[in-house]
């Protein structure tokens, strides 16, 4: 409140100085008095209102409004954050966008390197070793005979795929198979999650700061337009 109190402490001032010169100056006093009562009571009351927005003040109902209704405040985020910028048509229209820019979404080369190329060329061996041939290998050295073969088929399967998941084909028919809808509702449904995670963490005090971080840069200037047409109001009363 360092800012609201410096404008209001000027503000002030200037009204007791102005106040003060209609008490010391001849040169129309009753008009001067005017003017600096009338502008002292415009700061003071518009610097009591910005005060009971965030604090309470005994006797005088509905200060404090701020944290007294934090709750609708809370709320009233949320409603804002879920309504106007995590919505389900916006997310999905987002992962929608993300696919069809080159699939950032649909990015498969982290599956690819997981695959693992030896487990299936080992089950390759298997099946042969099982099969008829296996007779037949097993008088040509055995497994060992088909060990130079590894490396080959490993490259070999590892191209296939790459091919294959990278072709125009694979990827329509696995953006057909994504549900943009069910993604955006479930990424919804995780923001929401973390949001309500987070409001229900928040204090009235937090509450309070965050509301007057965001607007009391501006309170002050009520306090000095208060003084100021409390003022003209003045001049305008000493010539009625």
């Amino acid at each position: 409140m360092k800012k609201i109190f410096n404008k209001s402490f000027i503000t002030n001032l200037i009204a007791v100085a102005i106040i003060a010169t209609g008490y010391l100056c001849p040169l129309q006093p009753a008009l001067m008095k005017s003017i600096g009562f009338f502008a002292l009571s415009g700061a003071i009351t518009n610097w009591l209102a910005v005060h009971m927005l965030f604090e309470k003040v005994p006797l005088l109902y509905g200060s404090g409004v701020i944290p007294n209704r934090f709750d609708e405040f809370k709320s009233s985020i949320k409603a804002l954050m879920m309504e106007q910028f995590f919505t389900a048509e916006h997310v999905e229209q987002f992962v929608e966008k993300e696919e069809q820019q080159g699939g950032k979404v649909l990015n498969i080369e982290p599956l690819l390197n997981a695959v693992d190329y030896d487990r299936i060329y080992d089950g390759l061996v298997t099946s042969i070793m099982e099969s008829s041939f296996g007779g037949m290998l097993q008088m040509m050295g055995g497994e060992e005979a088909l060990t130079p073969l590894k490396e080959p088929f490993t490259e070999k399967m590892r191209a296939t795929l790459t091919d294959m998941v990278e072709s125009d084909r694979f990827k329509e028919a696995l953006q057909q198979g994504l549900d943009a809808r069910k993604i955006g509702e479930d990424i919804v449904t995780k923001i929401e999650t973390v949001i309500d995670k987070r409001l229900n963490e928040l204090t009235p005090q937090m509450v309070k700061e965050i509301v007057q971080a965001i607007i009391r840069q501006h309170l002050g200037w009520l306090v000095v337009w208060g003084g100021v047409f409390g003022g003209v109001m003045g001049a305008l009363f000493n010539f009625a």
